[in-house]
């Protein structure tokens, strides 16, 4: 088996070669009255943001929500690899409403959401950052092929050439969405400043009404240090064919400017073109 298969293209967009073989069932996946989905481009807080809905709807109870890996709890959508269930199979066996997460842009969701008026959480991450960040995830996450160089992969990225595409399109795009439906929009960056304002804008957006303890309490469980210590949340337990801790822990930093560390000069520059070039067309802007 080629371990670091190279990625394939399905309805347009580059995915990891194991994940397209499962590409039909995501197409056709049914969801749920009251099912709800975290969506992110990769590398922007997805596992984060997954264990502070978690919590939420255990109220702060780390114990009932703790009933599983956080991939388990919160079964990714397009997830297949050789020896695990695929993320279709897991939530096909369950019955709504479920927590689904998904790194699919906009155009791609099956309408299915739509139709069943499925809640979205949405969040967003400085592009910098989420490159940084995708560099380390595709050298350790061996299901991706290999990177290259970070001038190379910087190439790659600014040209959609990596698993799922586009950053701008998909940031965008959910941006232009969550003006006809029911999703909630949130920054990576905010979520770093204030914790606990990110947390009760999600607990509002659930109708859920908790306390300032819990709030308090789901704040201390969500902190980059506790989940990176959680074997529940850190991908600890995920077999080594998928993801290779040795080469880089799967958190790894969980900070913002991080990337000031990474890009040179001349890379920044040419990021920042890209970047505004990318983004003349819309109000969506990012704290860096």
């Amino acid at each position: 088996m080629d371990k670091r298969p190279p990625l394939e293209v399905v309805s347009g967009m580059p995915i990891v070669g194991h994940f397209a073989k499962n590409w039909e069932n995501v197409q056709h996946f049914q969801a749920g009255e009251g099912d709800l989905l975290i969506d992110t481009y990769p590398k922007s807080g997805t596992t984060w943001i997954s264990q502070i809905v978690d919590l939420i709807l255990h109220h702060g109870d780390p114990k009932k929500s703790h009933l599983g890996a956080i991939f388990e709890r919160v079964p990714f959508l397009e997830f297949a690899v050789p020896d695990m269930p695929t993320g279709t199979k897991l939530l096909n066996a369950r019955k709504a409403p479920r927590l689904i997460k998904s790194h699919l842009p906009v155009h791609l969701l099956p309408n299915t959401f739509w139709e069943k008026n499925c809640k979205v959480i949405y969040v967003a991450r400085n592009p910098k950052d989420v490159l940084v960040s995708y560099f380390y995830f595709y050298n350790m996450a061996i299901v991706h092929p290999d990177p290259g160089t970070s001038e190379e992969f910087l190439q790659k990225f600014m040209e959609g050439k990596v698993s799922y595409g586009s950053w701008a399109d998909h940031v965008k795009g959910w941006w232009k969405m969550r003006q006809q439906r029911d999703i909630l929009y949130l920054f990576y960056e905010d979520m770093l400043k204030d914790p606990k304002r990110e947390i009760r804008k999600v607990m509002k957006f659930l109708g859920k009404d908790l306390s300032d303890d819990i709030v308090e309490k789901i704040h201390q469980c969500t902190t980059f240090k506790a989940m990176k210590e959680d074997h529940l949340a850190n991908y600890s337990t995920i077999p080594t064919s998928v993801m290779d801790h040795t080469i880089s822990p799967f958190m790894r930093k969980g900070t913002s400017g991080d990337w000031k560390n990474h890009l040179t000069v001349a890379q920044n520059e040419i990021f920042d073109d890209y970047y505004k070039r990318e983004m003349s067309d819309t109000d969506l802007t990012f704290c860096f």
